[in-house]
């Protein structure tokens, strides 16, 4: 998964962000003015910025031709805005930004935009490799054993399935958690325990999520995404 910095002077956007983006498994760094975005990006080299247009003190665009003019833009940066214009995002385009988002941000374009974003610079790298196929060879044997032992896992456990029998000679209410239970952890193996799609998928607001999983012992640390990923 990806360290991501979130660059917003509102706290809500923030939060909103920063508990989405974690749920997919994600490192959120967050900042509400350039300054601090600055001092991140020394800090932290993320992989992906989230920027917005409209700062109090130094605005995003500006922000973002400050780190192309001295060689800083080595990440993706998306740029988000609330009172945005063709004009703007052309702007933003134009300087370095990868994508523009505007607020309200639903979850479908945040996540499809992240995931592009992240996909680009391997895939420029990958464009980029010109040499002989040998120089590829380290890093695919250096990575060979640790994929095997992960689809020997995945072998090992192949999950919750989607068809399953359910013991119907007992009382309604445990019949009817064990449905439930079994129902949740399947949709949370399928969603790699992303709790924003299991909800997106199942129907149910997130806090009441969370209380059903609860109630019902649903591990929720199982299916979490590992870092390798």
């Amino acid at each position: 998964m990806a360290i991501i910095l979130v660059v917003d002077d509102e706290l809500g956007i923030r939060a909103l962000l920063s508990e989405i983006l974690t749920d997919e498994g994600h490192t959120v760094e967050l900042a509400e003015n350039a300054a601090q975005a600055r001092a991140v990006r020394e800090r932290l080299r993320p992989d992906l910025v989230l920027l917005d247009i409209w700062m109090p003190d130094v605005d995003g665009i500006t922000l973002l031709k400050e780190w192309g003019a001295t060689s800083l833009l080595s990440m993706p940066v998306i740029m988000m805005s609330g009172h945005g214009t063709i004009d703007t995002a052309v702007e933003a385009t134009k300087h370095g930004a990868m994508a523009f988002l505007e607020k309200p941000i639903t979850l479908q374009k945040l996540l499809r935009a992240v995931e592009q974003a992240l996909a680009r610079p391997a895939q420029r790298i990958a464009a980029a490799v010109s040499g002989p196929r040998a120089d590829m060879s380290d890093y695919v044997d250096g990575h060979a054993s640790s994929n095997q032992q992960g689809a020997a896992e995945l072998l090992a456990d192949p999950g919750p399935q989607p068809e399953q029998r359910f013991s119907l000679d007992r009382p309604l209410r445990e019949a009817r958690d064990a449905f439930e239970k079994s129902y949740f952890e399947f949709h949370l193996a399928r969603e790699n325990g992303s709790m924003t799609r299991v909800a997106d998928k199942t129907g149910l607001e997130r806090t009441h999520l969370y209380r059903k999983l609860k109630q019902l012992g649903v591990d929720l640390t199982r299916n979490k995404r590992s870092g390798g990923l």
